[in-house]
């Protein structure tokens, strides 16, 4: 929906709220589709959105609520009554619900719980007992299958009964026990003798997921073998659930912007709810953190002070040394964090994007060097030249190794990458950086002063 569009659908919004209607107001509000509903409600305030709400039907109300950000439910959520989010969480699938009750405190959740619909209150309940990121969490217990045993014919009115209330994208195969053991696509269905037996035209070799398998993975697993639809099993092999592609687009949207805000030390609630207090105390661990290593870089420049006062121009190539060597690290971090989160990077296999950083490192430090030499070389002498060259060549050398080793190192021990690599390794590489100049040009005075 372009801006425009939304800008209508709002000031339609609004109309419908004063009670002064305009031509069809009413159905351009239910025809809108709930992502562009649940974007124009966070630009109303709270008692609009609950009193457009209360004109929607529940049906249409659990369209909605999923679609919003995590603050504006909770607050829609706690300013309706109990009994009308109760009715709206019986209309939503089951994974959709458990998001919203999730996020409410646990009286509130429990009250909310106790008055829905038994059957679905148990779905829901059976969802949130799988951890936070897990398969189990994300999947949808809505899925078709059928018994070995059953026929074509069976399986197709089996799937003509079922279609109404759940999506199908891929006929699955149980035996008695409810063990999956295969899969039909619908186009071979569909071509199939009526009389054939379901079990001689199923796929045995198909992709599942456990039901602990974190929301990454599934994700990767989705991508790796082009699915549609994944089934999930439980540790008995039952088929439990299934997760959708659309679900799995969701997954990556939030890991990435996870992991991006981790590398700043921060998280995506930042956006959300977090009060300023809230926000400096996450993030001043990780600026003391980066502080004290700095510091070195401090000391460092003050025990080589005589040296600087004998050559100062000395300084003015220390920032784009420590400038340059840091970008490298910084984009080695980038890449390795990523590869680690898709797969692409193997911590038993470390030494492979060593291997490819050091080569990538040797050639922009070599670059880099010949550049800063000229320079060098033109404003000094061929001694001082040879200083900076050095220098530069050695640090984007350094700074791209621990750019590659500090993430897997992180994951290796525990610890998040996102989280820990970035800060530490721009800090640690100016530290470096400065040492291996001014050591160097220290080492060289007598021919540069």
């Amino acid at each position: 929906m372009s801006d425009q569009d939304q800008e209508r659908l709002l000031e339609t919004a609004r109309r419908l709220l004063d009670g002064g209607k305009e031509g069809r107001d009413d159905e351009t509000f239910d025809a809108a589709h709930p992502s562009d509903v649940a974007a124009i409600l966070q630009h109303l305030p709270l008692e609009q959105q609950v009193a457009l709400f209360r004109r929607l039907s529940a049906e249409r109300a659990g369209d909605i609520l999923p679609a919003l950000d995590d603050t504006t439910l909770l607050a829609l959520v706690r300013a309706l009554d109990e009994v009308e989010v109760s009715r709206i969480l019986d209309e939503m699938p089951p994974e959709h619900a458990a998001d919203v009750v999730k996020e409410l405190p646990r009286d509130e959740a429990e009250k909310i719980l106790d008055l829905m619909e038994e059957e679905h209150s148990e779905d829901v309940q059976e969802v949130l007992e799988y951890p936070e990121h897990s398969a189990g969490r994300l999947m949808s217990p809505d899925f078709v299958a059928v018994r070995e045993d059953a026929t074509v014919e069976d399986a197709i009115k089996h799937i003509r009964d079922s279609v109404a209330s759940e999506r199908a994208f891929e006929l699955y195969v149980v035996d008695s026990h409810r063990h999956l053991v295969g899969t039909v696509p619908l186009r071979r269905l569909l071509i199939a003798d009526p009389a054939t037996a379901v079990l001689a035209i199923r796929d045995e070799s198909v992709v599942s997921v456990p039901t602990g398998m974190d929301k990454e993975e599934v994700a990767r697993v989705v991508a790796k073998y082009d699915l549609v639809a994944v089934p999930v099993v439980d540790e008995r092999h039952h088929l439990v659930g299934t997760i959708t592609a659309d679900d799995v687009v969701d997954i990556v949207g939030e890991e990435a912007t996870e992991d991006i805000f981790r590398m700043a030390g921060s998280d995506a609630a930042e956006l959300e709810r977090r009060s300023p207090r809230q926000i400096a105390l996450m993030r001043l661990p990780w600026v003391m953190a980066t502080l004290v290593i700095e510091m070195g870089a401090g000391v460092v420049i003050h025990y080589f002070d005589q040296t600087l006062g004998k050559v100062i121009l000395l300084a003015s190539f220390m920032p784009v040394i420590q400038a340059i060597s840091g970008n490298t690290g910084l984009q080695s971090v980038t890449m390795v964090v990523r590869g680690l989160a898709t797969g692409q990077v193997q911590l038993s296999r470390w030494w492979e994007p060593l291997r490819r950083q050091v080569q990538t490192s040797s050639i922009l430090g070599g670059v880099c060097a010949l550049v800063v030499g000229t320079v060098g070389w033109v404003w000094h002498s061929a001694a001082f030249a040879f200083v900076v060259a050095v220098s530069m060549f050695i640090s984007v050398n350094l700074s791209g190794f621990a750019g590659t080793m500090i993430p897997m190192l992180s994951k290796r021990l525990g610890f998040d990458p996102a989280i820990t690599a970035g800060p530490f390794e721009t800090a640690l590489q100016d530290v470096l950086g400065v040492t291996i100049f001014l050591s160097l040009a220290t080492m060289l005075l007598h021919w540069i002063s």
